[in-house]
């Protein structure tokens, strides 16, 4: 029996190395068994004691961007919301776009009436009764996680923009909730902080088995930071024109020719925007 090899994780704490996160991660890309099976015996034979994360999902990426380009993007979704930046707005128009294709009605960057102060929010969005006010906090750093200070803080900025929205004409049968949207983690007492006061929490893996790359997946709404046949400098051109989504480059397929992309690779950019839009 192989001797367990403990590997070091972005936060610096150091875990045992569980093959099946692994296997869980690539089925998830959609890469098929055969190639899933050739990247685990390679992550095998490579392991040694103190590697850390990163190595490990930089060989695994390697390899699917090799055989699969589409399944490596759709591995990438974690670094591809990091990459987002530098400022919050491109993540803000996902959740909004991601909020819109799950029913609701959204307007993204809009100033409100609090009680007592005006309001600047990320997402306000509405279905049926619910009513919503959702803060999007982005961090460029996986590291950087959501402390209870932010829900403590949109809490009270959501209850000073509740207390407007009950004076208005049929708002008291609505349910007003508060949000707070991250692309990293939350601590467990922000967890617990929002939990207990009511308001709704969504990160990368939360709530289980219904957070963000759960959600992006299903919905096939996958940023264009994800993409592997575009270069750093024509997804940072393509966001300076509020294009966010691969679906979004499917349907402004002009604008790649406007960035300066050959019609070859035109045609491979489309290919693979086109398969990760599709829902699944």
């Amino acid at each position: 029996m192989k001797n367990t090899i403990n590997i070091v994780k972005h936060s610096g704490d150091i875990v045992p190395f569980d093959v099946e996160k692994l296997i869980k991660s690539l089925k998830r890309s959609q890469a098929n068994e055969e190639l899933i099976k050739q990247i685990v015996q390679q992550v095998n034979a490579s392991l040694y004691e103190g590697i850390t994360t990163k190595q490990i999902y930089k060989m695994a990426f390697k390899m699917l961007k090799g055989k699969s380009p589409v399944s490596a993007s759709r591995y990438k979704l974690k670094k591809a919301l990091m990459e987002l930046g530098p400022s919050g707005f491109p993540f803000e128009k996902l959740i909004g776009k991601l909020l819109l294709h799950e029913g609701y009605e959204t307007k993204v960057g809009v100033i409100v009436e609090g009680n007592c102060v005006q309001h600047e929010i990320d997402v306000i969005a509405q279905k049926d009764n619910d009513h919503y006010m959702i803060e999007c906090k982005y961090h460029s750093d996986q590291g950087r996680f959501c402390n209870v200070k932010i829900p403590l803080y949109i809490q009270s900025r959501f209850l000073d923009v509740e207390k407007q929205w009950k004076k208005q004409p049929g708002h008291n049968t609505k349910l007003h909730k508060g949000w707070v949207y991250t692309n990293t983690r939350f601590t467990t007492d922000a967890i617990q902080y929002g939990t207990c006061v009511g308001l709704g929490l969504a990160s990368w893996d939360y709530p289980k088995g219904n957070g963000l790359k759960e959600r992006i997946d299903k919905s096939g709404l996958h940023p264009l930071t994800a993409l592997t046949t575009l270069t750093k400098a024509e997804k940072r051109k393509l966001l300076d024109k509020n294009i966010v989504l691969c679906k979004e480059i499917y349907e402004n397929s002009y604008l790649l020719e406007e960035i300066g992309i050959d019609k070859i690779r035109q045609k491979k950019i489309l290919d693979d925007s086109l398969q990760l839009c599709n829902e699944h």
